[in-house]
């Protein structure tokens, strides 16, 4: 594959430049990037006509639920969601029915995403059998068998000693441990954050504090240990003084938000729309706005789909029955398009914590669009129009909360190693 992209946008997370210029790809590796005039020995030319060209978003969080719920995602459909969503790796959560706790369904998972999905997987192993919180998973095996990290996802480890013995042995192996800091007592059959909206609209609700809680505890043991931790999905302002403690003391401690928590708040809840019930639920306007300067500033490392399928079934039920989590990966993109658009982040701070902060925190070498780099690639518009239709989406499952609303920003081509895998080609 040979291939030169011409008068093109460059988003470059790692330089932090948003420039012209042109980029070319000899066997599925970024050979060359400049500004001035193209190289003319390539097999295809493209002519971005100014149009951006990124790294691939490396998505941390997605959910496929293959083997045990295919009827609401499988590897193929999530596969076809993230290239047209400009996705090129998605790393995988273990929270499937079996859990992924074992080499054997891990390799299952791994065959299985290789066999079908266009784009990069890198799954992740649950951190105790299954996710019970009781007894350890051999994080060694796992480890070998391509874990990227080990997280039992929002199930919480309340027993402190087994915590501390998965991060124990995860320091001395290396391995990074992914978390969902919660209170599990203050948090249990939560359906909404606390304070007025809740009240008014008899929702059970949890306090942020609740996640400030979880998150104290895990860094209190971070801190003992020593271990690589992550916490997957942080909402709240009340979490972030903490977090920033930690950081400064030199704690090997990274940090997520869901786009949904970047671009929405509770009030969008509006009359009981399950759509948006979401773990944790969606947070007041302060909140949200003091968690997109946090990414602005790079106190949060990682923006996330948080990729939660739901079928129908589960969605149309009483808010507080509904199931929690939405389909993300083709809106992740077009969503954080809304904080480009109104000035709060630039593209070059998005597709930081997009692409370039995921993929080392992973220790991937995607992510970047460095000269010997992989050629993940998407070539995108970020001021196009849309109406977002959940009927058109790629995913089984069409539980979005921005069905009907007014976008902006959509992927015209992704490219994994050089190979074009959106649109598709004949």
């Amino acid at each position: 594959m040979n291939i030169l992209f011409t008068n093109a946008r460059l988003i470059d997370p790692q330089a932090g430049t948003d420039s012209a210029g042109w980029l070319s790809i000899e066997d599925g590796i970024i050979a060359a990037t400049g500004t001035g005039r193209p190289p003319s020995n390539h097999r295809q030319i493209h002519d971005c006509n100014g149009k951006c060209l990124a790294p691939g978003i490396v998505d941390i969080g997605v959910k496929v639920c293959e083997p045990g719920e295919r009827h609401k995602e499988s590897f193929r459909t999530a596969g076809l969601a993230a290239a047209a969503g400009g996705v090129t790796t998605m790393v995988t959560r273990p929270d499937t029915i079996p859990v992924i706790d074992s080499p054997e369904t891990l390799e299952f998972a791994t065959r299985r995403a290789e066999a079908v999905s266009p784009v990069r997987i890198a799954p992740m192993a649950a951190l105790t059998k299954g996710r019970a919180g009781r007894e350890m998973v051999e994080i060694g095996f796992l480890k070998d068998a391509g874990a990227v990290a080990f997280s039992d996802c929002d199930h919480v480890i309340s027993d402190t000693k087994v915590f501390v013995r998965c991060l124990t042995y995860a320091r001395a192996l290396g391995a990074l441990v992914m978390a969902h800091p919660q209170d599990p007592g203050l948090s249990a059959g939560a359906a909404a954050t606390s304070g007025k909206f809740s009240t008014l609209r008899g929702l059970p609700s949890v306090s942020p504090m609740a996640e400030r809680l979880g998150l104290e505890r895990d860094l209190a043991l971070v801190e003992m240990t020593g271990a690589r931790y992550h916490a997957d999905n942080l909402s709240s302002a009340a979490s972030l003084s903490a977090f920033k403690r930690a950081k400064e003391a030199g704690l090997d401690v990274t940090a997520g938000v869901n786009i949904h928590h970047l671009t929405l708040n509770e009030l969008d809840v509006g009359d009981y729309k399950t759509f948006f019930k979401l773990k944790p639920p969606l947070r007041s306007e302060d909140d949200r706005s003091v968690m997109v300067e946090a990414v602005e500033t790079g106190l949060i490392d990682i923006i996330s789909s948080m990729h939660t399928p739901q079928d129908e079934e589960s969605k149309r039920l009483p808010f507080e029955e509904a199931a929690s989590g939405a389909v993300a990966l083709e809106t992740l993109l077009p969503a954080a398009m809304r904080l480009y658009h109104s000035g709060a982040l630039d593209l070059p701070a998005l597709f930081r914590a997009m692409t370039l902060n995921p993929a080392n925190r992973l220790g991937l070498p995607q992510g970047r669009l460095q000269v010997g780099a992989p050629a993940d690639l998407i070539l995108f518009d970020p001021d196009a129009p849309f109406v977002l239709d959940r009927a058109t989406l790629r995913s089984k499952s069409k539980n979005t909360p921005f069905d009907g609303a007014r976008m902006e920003g959509r992927v015209l081509a992704t490219y994994v190693a050089g190979r074009q895998v959106f649109p598709p080609q004949a």
